[in-house]
């Protein structure tokens, strides 16, 4: 067996890290997803979504009918300072817009559908920065990240 050969499958069967490069700024606030928009970071609208019990459903409302942070991405990609927010925690998902403003209703019986969180994959950079993205396309419209057990959300449109 030659020595590349043998370079190639040392290469091949070694650990892959958990770790992955970043070369671009670094978020200017700890526990905020930032938008990745070309070389820069973008800050999302950050808001408390007021909580509405109903029947067997939790609405959650978000004022506005879009908001101000967009991006053409179909599948986004975040990157976070997670110093108290448990990046495999956070969800998406997508908003209804209904009587001016942004909800989502979320059932008190996990059933499929428009309520699910979409799919995300959380990927660590290094001790504290990690780079959440979209695994699935995204339709335009509103949407919202969320970090279980808070009302706290950051929105953000794909146009």
């Amino acid at each position: 067996m030659g020595t590349r050969t043998l370079c190639f499958l040392l290469l091949a069967l070694s650990p892959i890290s958990a770790d992955e490069k970043y070369s671009g700024p670094p978020p200017a606030k700890p526990d905020i997803p930032y938008l990745v928009f070309a070389a820069a970071l973008k800050e999302p609208e950050i808001v408390d979504a007021r909580e509405e019990k109903r029947k067997d459903e939790t609405v959650y409302i978000i004022p506005g009918t879009a908001s101000p942070a967009r991006t053409p991405e179909s599948e986004p990609v975040f990157i976070i300072d997670a110093r108290q927010i448990a990046p495999e925690h956070i969800q998406l998902h997508q908003l209804e817009v209904k009587d001016g403003n942004r909800q989502v209703s979320l059932s008190s019986t996990p059933q499929p559908g428009p309520s699910e969180p979409l799919h995300l994959l959380v990927k660590r950079i290094n001790e504290h920065l990690y780079r959440i993205e979209a695994s699935e396309m995204l339709n335009i419209g509103e949407y919202a990240l969320t970090s279980t057990g808070n009302n706290h959300v950051f929105c953000f449109s794909v146009f």
